[in-house]
């Protein structure tokens, strides 16, 4: 039987990663490192397309068996930042009263990218009660002679009426212009920051449209037949017909695979993933199986791209130390990558027989305080954190960052002598100094999200994490673990992305016929872009607010069977269910099953108020059945009905655990599990709403099939 793969593509500033994973048991049988092709005639196509021969070669698989093929990409990012975009022509549309405001919203001025660097604009306000082909044909050749490449339209309520945006960029198109517009990149409205969302889209039409283009057409030469896919700013794949239409959605993509990488590879449904490079370290939130989302900023200015929630700091495997009067007095920010330096740990130990410590800068503009050991023949070497957990004995043998530890005790002693400690004293304030920034990051997260300290694991990824993720976990009384294949979850992550859109209205008071239409709007959004229907899973959020209405949905472009082998035990899954809550395994119960998920929970007592009181406490774990932990809850209540019940049943569970404050009444978080999938309802604010979307999730589903609904009041 022929084996049928997936293809992961990271695209780096020096390398191009590529893995190539078994698509029935998604397994790694395949990675390389190639370098990226950034001056070839081809661009970073080449260096892709000569990464995916040489892997299928290997592994003497035909390209007809590769089902799925994507990359990641900087390219959107690093054209933002090296000013490298195209100048955009802005038509704003507008009428009646709205017209002043809207000619005023529409009129982006140039926005600096970085130091120096500029995103250039004009801009003509056109009142839509005259709009005619010629009026806009003449602007755009007035546009033409001032140098504009792409044209954006944005119109004053153009989600709602997108006519006039569509004709205005048809007729550029015609003219051999590139258009987008303000309801091709955002349904919400808000006019100045979705027009500013449009042109800077626009600004990066050209740049992705050739790469997308180039990379496609070097996949279809190697004789692939599956669609090229492109990562995602908020963790999902886009297809390139899509990335031709919205490049900005590829914005800040690369940390968006690593944490795919840790949803689909390492299965993550609760937890804090920091993805540690040589330079920097990426820090996100996982909760219930979701990444956070947050609009993103450029040059300063609010969009309204959706991205994930990624904190960098630079704090990272390769950070130099820096030494001043005797004391160590930093890590980082530089690098050893910025120095040119190599790692003292992955040396010869007798390289630094004799070995003496020196200061530089690492770059021109950096203070002198930075530190690295050079030999007798005059080599230069840097001390790492790396170097520091290597010597401590922290890192596992299995680790991408094992090195030398009798290399890195002895580079390490020259700065241990002069700051008067021993070196594992000195190695371990080096990691306490690095870490201690990381652990400061992962406390505002826990304090921002409300995460329950008793069930955060911290998940490390990139070649850098055994440096950082181990020490930071023990430095907080935190479990912490590496990521398997951690060098490469980045990849992975492309490899098993998902396609995935978002969809949101602005809405007062929506009805559950509203809610159910904007369902609908991104589930025929990912269908477009290439989800199979009955793969799709839709995420609903109403927030009352902001009069705002969220539905993400995502599927996938192929069907999967189950791998029935990876079943375990329902004794594996009661223990592990039990290892996530630090309970013994004989205190946990089965609470509730249904064809592919347990739920488990351990029942406590708590004295309150000086002894009179006692207090029930039910802790929630939900594992599918190969053991993976789906879903957690500290505090919860458990019903069990089937599905011909489950109107019923969820409006008295809503109703009984409903709060009311001064804000109004709070439904509790619901969860509904049903055969191998949980659908949430915790995003929603009236009990109707919850009511007709879990019938519409549940519709066509025999009656007598057994659900199991997992409630938690708000706190």
């Amino acid at each position: 039987m022929k084996r049928q793969v997936r293809v992961g593509i990271d695209v780096g500033g020096t390398f191009t990663d590529v893995v190539v994973v078994d698509h029935a048991t998604r397994e790694v049988i395949s990675q390389l490192k190639v370098p990226t092709t950034h001056h070839a005639t081809q661009g970073v196509a080449l260096g892709i397309i000569n990464a995916i021969n040489r892997a299928l070669a290997e592994l003497s698989v035909d390209p007809d068996d590769v089902l799925f093929i994507a990359h990641s990409t900087t390219q959107a990012t690093n054209a933002l930042l090296e000013g490298d975009v195209a100048k955009v022509g802005i038509i704003g549309m507008g009428s009646g009263w709205e017209a002043l405001k809207a000619k005023s919203d529409t009129n982006v001025p140039d926005i600096e990218l970085a130091p120096s660097r500029w995103l250039h604009t004009e801009h003509v306000f056109c009142s839509n009660r005259h709009l005619n082909a010629d009026l806009i044909d003449r602007q755009l050749a007035a546009f033409r002679q001032q140098g504009v490449d792409v044209v954006v339209a944005s119109e004053a309520f153009g989600v709602d009426h997108n006519e006039n945006e569509a004709f205005v960029g048809e007729r550029a198109r015609q003219a051999g212009m590139l258009a987008t517009s303000g309801h091709d990149v955002s349904t919400l409205y808000g006019l100045r920051t979705r027009t500013r969302t449009a042109v800077i889209n626009g600004a990066i039409l050209p740049k992705m449209i050739h790469t997308a283009t180039m990379t496609d057409a070097c996949v279809k030469q190697a004789g692939i037949t599956a669609p090229l896919m492109i990562m995602r700013s908020d963790g999902g794949v886009m297809s390139v017909e899509e990335v031709h239409r919205r490049p900005i959605m590829t914005m800040l993509s690369g940390p968006a695979a690593g944490i795919a990488g840790a949803l689909m590879h390492e299965r993550v449904s609760d937890g804090i993933f920091i993805e540690v490079g040589g330079t920097s370290a990426d820090i996100s939130v996982i909760r219930d199986g979701q990444p956070q989302t947050k609009n993103a900023r450029v040059g300063g200015h609010r969009t309204y791209l959706n991205t994930l929630d990624v904190r960098t700091l630079a704090i990272a495997g390769g950070s130099m130390i820096r030494e001043a009067g005797g004391k160590l007095v930093d890590v980082g920010s530089r690098s050893a990558h910025i120095a040119g330096l190599a790692y003292a740990c992955f040396q010869p130990a007798e390289l630094f027989e004799n070995a003496r410590l020196v200061h530089l800068r690492p770059t021109g503009k950096d203070a002198d305080d930075y530190t690295a050991i050079e030999t007798t023949d005059g080599q230069r070497f840097a001390l790492t954190p790396t170097c520091a957990a290597n010597l401590l004995g922290i890192i596992p043998d299995t680790a991408f960052a094992k090195g030398n530890t009798n290399a890195a005790r002895l580079a390490f002693k020259p700065l241990a002598d002069k700051i008067g400690m021993t070196a594992d004293e000195t190695a371990r304030l080096v990691l306490d100094i690095s870490c201690r920034k990381v652990a400061k990051q992962l406390d505002e997260l826990i304090a921002e999200y409300h995460l329950d300290r008793n069930t955060v694991e911290l998940i490390g990824g990139g070649g850098g994490a055994a440096s950082l993720v181990l020490f930071t976990g023990e430095l907080m009384g935190l479990p912490a673990r590496l990521a398997k294949k951690a060098e490469v979850i980045s990849t992975i992550g492309v490899a098993l992305a998902m396609v995935r859109d978002t969809i949101e209205r602005n809405m007062v008071d929506p009805s559950p016929e509203d809610i159910l239409a904007v369902r609908r709007e991104a589930t025929e959004a990912v269908m477009k872009i290439g989800a199979l229907p009955e793969t799709i899973e839709v995420q609903i959020e109403v927030d009352i607010r902001r009069n705002l209405v969220r539905a993400t949905a995502f599927g996938t472009t192929e069907l999967r069977k189950e791998d029935a082998a990876k079943r375990t035990t329902l004794e594996d899954c009661r223990a592990s269910a039990a290892r996530s809550m630090r309970a013994n395994v004989p205190d946990v119960q089965l609470l509730g099953q249904t064809s592919g998920l347990y739920a488990f929970g351990v029942e406590t007592e708590s004295s309150t108020f000086f002894g009179l009181f006692r207090k029930r406490q039910l802790a929630v774990r939900v594992t599918d059945k190969t053991g993976v932990v789906r879903l957690q809850r500290n505090q919860a209540e458990v019903y069990t009905t089937e599905i011909s019940q489950v109107t019923a049943e969820l409006e008295q569970v809503i109703t009984n655990l409903t709060n009311f404050g001064d804000a109004g009444r709070s439904l509790p978080d619901i969860q509904i599990l049903t055969g191998n999938r949980i659908i949430n309802l915790s995003g929603l604010a009236e009990l109707e709403q919850a009511l007709a979307l879990a019938q519409t999730e549940l519709e066509n589903r025999p009656g007598d099939e057994p659900i199991v609904l997992i409630a938690a009041r708000k706190q």
